[in-house]
């Protein structure tokens, strides 16, 4: 599925993007956050291994969108 983060348009199917965070070790939630194979992942964290740009090229709103078209479920950020 076409995605457009940081201006630049990505093809990702969700298994490519539960292969590609598979063994990352996530980084505290301070934020939103994304469910991917069970694990609750900072949403930058996700669009920077992803796109391998610098977290400054994006924005949350970008991978957010990005990751509910490929049907993984997002968490607003916490109180």
């Amino acid at each position: 599925m076409r995605v457009t983060i940081a201006r630049r348009h990505f093809y990702f199917h969700p298994a490519e993007v539960e292969q590609a965070m598979k063994g990352v070790v996530p980084e505290p939630v301070t934020g939103k956050s994304v469910d991917i194979g069970g694990v609750r992942y900072p949403i930058m964290q996700v669009g920077a291994v992803l796109t391998r740009q610098d977290r400054r090229d994006f924005n949350a709103g970008e991978v957010e969108r990005a990751m509910r078209v490929l049907g993984f479920t997002v968490h607003p950020a916490s109180p």
